[in-house]
């Protein structure tokens, strides 16, 4: 049988009034239905409407309140980045240290635009012309470079008796002056560095920062364990105590081969210590400065230290 209809057609207006609910909101976000008493979850799935919780609500404000900040607040100094010390213009140009620099500046030996400076923490800029010693000098890109030093080269920068230097191996690694940091006597094979950063020349070279030295001798002779021993307690020579950190055998086959180890700068020290024992040195060659090893650079070749290796060579620490 079928339902009737039997809603009067002029009660619409009252089913529209009985849809309406009046709701009260709970502090968990769910509404209360006056009409039959339950409680209904606004917050279900599917909701279009999205709560903003505390949280959020928080940092959005703070975020506001940062971008208002930036707009209404003052504007941001501004630095002239191309302007730089007198004292390490000096040493961007391959005159010395900063530290050396300083000595200069304070006994009037450098001009700025034709003016004597003394003052320390005068800055230089871009446009600047600067005088040392009646020349003018330019700031310098630094440069580092690694030789493997061959026989018969004298490390100097110019030799009065016409003998072959070192700086005509690396002529073309850069344009701009580098000088050879320590030294290797003609006939001593090896790594030689090469800069125009006069603070890392002088942090390598200085009794304090005294970097790190690997040599491989070949002797006349072979070397007793003794003598070994008495290279790292300590010999000593004209000019002062001659300390090694280590002095080992190359090999257990052959007693003529020698490794040793050391942090003095002391000219020639490696041959005056076995002379002194009574051998002599046929053959010295440097593997090791500073960290830096001969890996793949051949005699007579020379390359430029990565950024690391220059960034490690800054960080060596001092050496007691």
């Amino acid at each position: 049988m079928l339902e009737m209809n039997t809603r009067k057609p002029n009660n619409r207006k009252n089913d529209s009034k009985t849809k309406t609910v009046n709701k009260r909101e709970t502090p968990k976000g769910r509404s209360t239905d006056k009409k039959d008493g339950k409680a209904k979850d606004s917050t279900f799935k599917g909701s279009k409407s999205k709560e903003l919780k505390p949280k959020d609500a928080k940092a959005r404000g703070r975020f506001i309140d940062y971008k208002t900040k930036l707009k209404k607040g003052d504007p941001l100094p501004s630095f002239n980045d191309h302007a730089i010390r007198l004292n390490k213009y000096l040493s961007n140009a391959g005159i010395c240290s900063r530290r050396d620099a300083d000595v200069l500046i304070s006994t009037g030996l450098v001009s700025v635009n034709g003016e004597i400076i003394l003052e320390m923490g005068y800055k230089v800029k871009p446009d600047d012309v600067v005088k040392y010693d009646g020349g003018t000098l330019k700031s310098e890109k630094k440069q580092y470079v690694l030789l493997n030093k061959p026989k018969g080269f004298v490390t100097t920068m110019d030799d009065p008796l016409g003998r072959k230097t070192v700086m005509s191996l690396v002529k073309k690694a850069c344009r701009e002056r580098v000088y050879p940091v320590g030294r290797l006597d003609r006939e001593t094979t090896g790594l030689l560095l090469f800069t125009n950063d006069g603070d890392l020349a002088k942090k390598l070279t200085h009794p304090l920062h005294k970097a790190g030295k690997i040599y491989h001798v070949e002797l006349n002779k072979k070397v007793s364990s003794e003598d070994l021993k008495k290279l790292v307690a300590g010999i000593d020579l004209d000019d002062g105590k001659a300390i090694f950190d280590k002095a080992e055998f190359v090999s257990e086959d052959d007693a003529k081969e020698v490794g040793v180890e050391l942090h003095s700068g002391k000219n020639r020290i490696v041959r005056r210590a076995f002379e002194s024992l009574g051998y002599k040195v046929t053959k010295l060659d440097r593997v090791m400065f500073a960290g830096l090893t001969k890996k793949d650079l051949p005699r007579g070749v020379f390359r430029h230290l990565t950024e690391k290796e220059v960034a490690f060579l800054k960080m060596l620490k001092n050496e007691k």
